[in-house]
């Protein structure tokens, strides 16, 4: 059994798995877990694996020490890394810009370029170097591989890719739709057509990725031709705690009129914003729980956010010239029946109809939710973008 050992570092966490990539679903995962609060007094770090969790606290001051301790966790479950077979480690990055338009082996200068990005990813990009650094020097003879969330729409057309500003500015510094969540994206609108039995060159489809981040895409023959995040995840759909689409002319008077900054603007619309700042949680319960509770506030941020969706859905047919499929992914997409409803009720007029009682269900399966009259069939595909990366990271194996 080879494995692939997947890391998602973030400014002050480890996400990881030990994958199968040879398996499907939840059977591919060994073990994954969590190292969390790098930096803080106390953090703390976690493994499942066998259908047990095991975590523990302590003072984790940097990614080479939480790192370590998710080696020591291995062995602790009696999963030495030396004798799991890992022939690869992929590592998930969210910007690539124009420089990577697929995986890419990583050495010295790869981190250097990734690096380089951090300007469209600022959250994101410093956080995976750092990983990488660190996974390089405690794994330093099996291949790191890089896998970026934007490759899927690196070849978006020039008319859902660019910005109609000044094109010498937005060349000079490198602005355009990147798109995100793109490795979701491809897993998913990857899976339809083996699951519908259908060519993938016939297909016309639009996922929803709806989680605590949200993204749109149109997919027709196995291409993305638009997706709903833009230079950065903020673009698109109202999320947890960014607010999606928004009048750029809302900075400019939020500066002189309030006199905000550029840092806490930044600040406002990413981590202050969307359903958090609607509702006053950015947590999608919470929200179920004034929707039971018929309170108006919870109704109105719900409408928002669902007229959001159906916004995209209108455009992405249109684009498309027609539609064969709606999926839904990720977290809220895969767990919220209501949410999922919401988005496609009243739509039977565009052949969208969904079966109520097929759609009742927190979903862990691909499944089929639409009527057998519906000319459109809309299904639940739950991604897992961390095999996506243990499949691409597989092609570099040792």
């Amino acid at each position: 059994m080879s494995t692939v050992f997947v890391i998602n570092s973030g400014s002050s966490s480890i996400k990881y798995q030990l994958i199968n990539p040879a398996l499907e679903g939840k059977d591919a995962v060994v073990a994954s877990g969590m190292v969390d609060q790098i930096g803080l007094q106390q953090g703390k770090y976690s493994i499942k694996h066998d259908g047990e969790k095991i975590e523990h606290q302590a003072e984790i001051p940097d990614h080479a020490v939480g790192l370590q301790l998710v080696i020591d966790l291995f062995n602790e479950v009696g999963l030495n890394l030396d004798e799991q077979d890992v022939v690869a480690v992929g590592h998930r990055v969210v910007q690539g810009g124009n420089l990577f338009r697929e995986p890419v082996k990583i050495d010295d200068t790869v981190i250097e370029q990734i690096a380089s990005l951090s300007p469209l990813a600022p959250l994101h990009n410093p956080a995976h170097v750092l990983g990488m650094k660190v996974a390089r020097d405690l794994l330093p003879d099996i291949p790191h591989v890089a896998v970026f969330d934007t490759a899927f729409f690196a070849d978006l057309p020039d008319a859902s890719r660019i910005y109609p500003i000044p094109q010498d500015i937005a060349e000079k510094y490198a602005v355009r739709r990147y798109g995100a969540h793109g490795t979701s994206h491809q897993y998913v609108s990857q899976q339809v057509p083996r699951l519908l039995d259908r060519d993938p060159a016939t297909l016309r489809q639009i996922i929803f990725h709806l989680g605590n981040g949200a993204s749109a895409s149109a997919i027709r023959g196995g291409k993305p031709i638009d997706t709903s995040m833009g230079l950065t995840p903020l673009e698109g759909l109202v999320m947890g705690t960014r607010c999606g689409d928004i009048d750029a002319s809302v900075v400019f008077h939020l500066m002189r009129q309030g006199g905000y900054t550029v840092d806490e603007m930044d600040t406002m619309f990413n981590r202050e914003s969307g359903v958090k700042a609607m509702i006053g949680s950015s947590d999608m319960r919470d929200l179920d729980d004034l929707m039971a509770a018929h309170d108006p506030v919870g109704q109105r941020c719900w409408d928002v956010y669902v007229h959001r969706v159906k916004r995209y859905l209108g455009a992405y047919m249109a684009e498309l010239g027609g539609l064969d499929v709606i999926v839904f992914t990720a977290g809220i997409g895969e767990k919220s029946p209501e949410m999922r409803f919401s988005c496609l009720e009243g739509l039977e007029e565009l052949g969208i109809e969904v079966d109520e009682k097929a759609n009742n269900h927190r979903m862990s399966t691909p499944t089929i939710i639409s009527t057998p009259t519906s000319k459109v069939t809309v299904m639940v595909v739950p991604t897992n973008e961390e095999l996506a990366i243990s499949r691409h990271a597989l092609q570099f194996a040792k």
